[in-house]
């Protein structure tokens, strides 16, 4: 039996995995994400003895910024990221090389969305939207039953929302553009403007139904945007109790009656909500991609 392999690429950490899905897993293994060589070389070395010689393809779900144009010189990179010297580095290329295996190539968020979409909370649905609330904010959208891939790749998370500087003066954390959703709505940002880490807030303080307004603004506009027939958002701040369900009551209010569609209209508890593969998410949509978009057919 052919096997596939997983890798979220994080920040921080790797997570490495073979298998064939949620009920298939054979290995895994996590390590820090430490310099490249070393860190790449790890992930081989488990490769190589996980699978037995059995590993018909690769899946790379990476923290970014990454190049997933085939056409272009530096495909298969991580590219600007300020994570020390790691920028410019050839993944796809060491990886496929030295595994001698297809390697299919995609951001984090996309992979946890295509994970989601293939085994978890949304199960066969697309179009599907995919939003992590964390140390930053991230997006992935599956469309055509395939992550969206354009220009570059969705940045939901710098997408600009309405900031009323009178109910909220914070000038934002993004050093790119400010208020920017991460720059108002991910965790450093939380911190930042109430003085504490987010988790350590109480369940009532002012700061969840402000982070519920801006997340709802963004929900609101992707599924304006994307029409999804589900929206997932996961990440490390939607943990907070009851938090998802101020969020769909701000995108209940801030739809106005617009879109009289069930899903929308009468059933959002079950149109908008939490990742069903939890912390596994990002690896197993990295296995998934391997499967599907590989060349080599499961047998």
């Amino acid at each position: 039996m052919m096997l596939y392999g997983g890798i979220e690429a994080g920040a921080t950490k790797f997570v490495c995995m073979v298998g064939r899905g949620p009920d298939s897993i054979v290995a895994e293994t996590t390590f820090p994400t430490a310099e490249p060589a070393e860190t790449i070389n790890r992930a081989i070395d488990f490769f190589r003895v996980s699978a037995g010689g059995a590993l018909a393809a690769l899946g790379v779900a990476s923290f970014g910024p990454v190049d997933l144009s085939p056409n272009s010189p530096t495909y298969g990179y991580i590219t600007t990221t300020p994570k020390p010297g790691w920028a410019w580095t050839n993944i796809v290329g060491s990886l496929s090389s030295a595994l001698n295996v297809p390697v299919v190539f995609d951001t984090d968020v996309n992979g946890a969305a295509y994970g989601e979409y293939r085994w978890g909370a949304a199960r066969g649905l697309s179009p599907t939207v995919y939003v992590t609330v964390g140390t930053g904010i991230g997006g992935g959208v599956i469309s055509c039953r395939r992550p969206l891939h354009g220009l570059v790749h969705p940045e939901i998370g710098h997408m600009l929302i309405p900031h009323d500087r009178a109910a909220d003066p914070f000038d934002g954390i993004c050093p790119f553009h400010g208020d920017c959703l991460e720059g108002l709505a991910s965790g450093p940002a939380i911190g930042r403007r109430w003085g504490q880490p987010a988790e350590t807030l109480p369940p009532h303080h002012e700061a969840w139904s402000l982070e519920a307004r801006y997340l709802g603004l963004a929900a609101v506009n992707l599924i304006l945007c994307h029409s999804p027939l589900r929206v997932i958002l996961g990440g490390g701040v939607m943990q907070q109790p009851g938090l998802i369900a101020m969020v769909r009551e701000e995108v209940e209010r801030l739809m106005a009656g617009y879109l009289q569609v069930p899903s929308v209209a009468r059933e959002l508890d079950r149109y908008i909500v939490p990742p069903a593969l939890g912390g596994k998410a990002g690896v197993l949509g990295a296995i998934a991609l391997a499967m599907d978009f590989s060349g080599q057919p499961p047998d």
